[in-house]
């Protein structure tokens, strides 16, 4: 059975300059930057859930990690506005 994939929301909030530089570069290696702490991903449950127990590791008192998946109905009622970069597609990739 193919591993089921969907887009995920990982979004921060870091007091400490160092690890949010740490927390930033751990995110652009498996996702795509859309807002200044905010990446979007296409990965598996699994795969977002490893990344999510590296990221905890990094976070100190008072930070926090949020994780959201996105499946397929809430994909499809989900919008973009102005100049933002669109959702990544289900291919991986997209020109802009």
């Amino acid at each position: 059975m193919p591993v089921q994939e969907m887009l995920t929301v990982f979004t921060y909030d870091v007091s400490d300059n160092r690890r949010r530089r740490r927390i930033a570069r751990l995110l652009e290696d498996e996702s795509t930057r859309v807002q200044r702490s905010v990446f979007e991903a296409r990965m598996s449950r699994r795969r977002a859930s490893r990344l999510g127990r590296r990221i905890e590791d990094l976070l100190g008192p008072g930070d926090s990690l949020r994780v959201y998946a996105v499946g397929a109905d809430g994909m499809a009622r989900s919008e973009v506005y102005g100049d933002a970069a669109p959702f990544e597609s289900a291919e991986g990739f997209w020109v802009v």
